[in-house]
């Protein structure tokens, strides 16, 4: 019987999740592909803030588990990550509500920037990619896709 290091621990268990995570990723896209996306019902699973433009950043922790943030992370380093959407993505961010469907949000959106989206047919392929990058990445989720 052979024992582990701590090092060979942290690296086995890495692995084994990075397996899992590109499996769980290919499952999440197959879905997408079959589902009627202007019809999803997206939230929010991740918390943002405004930089000082009033664009949004969305704060996705390093580590989900608490005590891989504490064995990890120590002293002041920070503990969250930032991801920065552009004025597109902030409008968008801003208007998922979990009650507005991807169509009405497109809607919304048509409405709200007007001229910055030209051209105005292709605001809804624009929005669909986003959300779904958002998905894939666990930052949104939609209610109908969960709920089977």
């Amino acid at each position: 019987m052979s024992v582990f290091s701590i090092s060979q621990f942290f690296y086995l268990h890495l692995l084994v999740n990075i397996l899992f995570m590109s499996l769980n990723f290919f499952q999440r896209r197959k879905i997408l592909k079959n589902a009627n996306f202007l019809e999803l019902t997206p939230i929010r699973n991740r918390d943002y803030d405004f930089t000082e433009e009033g664009k949004v950043y969305i704060v996705v922790p390093k580590f989900d588990k608490q005590w891989m943030r504490n064995f990890f992370i120590s002293g002041r380093r920070r503990k969250n990550v930032s991801v920065y959407l552009d004025d597109l993505g902030s409008h968008t961010w801003l208007e998922i509500d979990g009650n507005k469907n991807v169509g009405e949000i497109c809607d919304i959106l048509k409405n709200k920037l007007g001229k910055k989206l030209e051209p105005l047919e292709e605001v809804e392929d624009r929005v669909t990619k986003f959300l779904s990058m958002l998905y894939q990445q666990r930052y949104i989720w939609f209610r109908e896709l969960e709920q089977n």
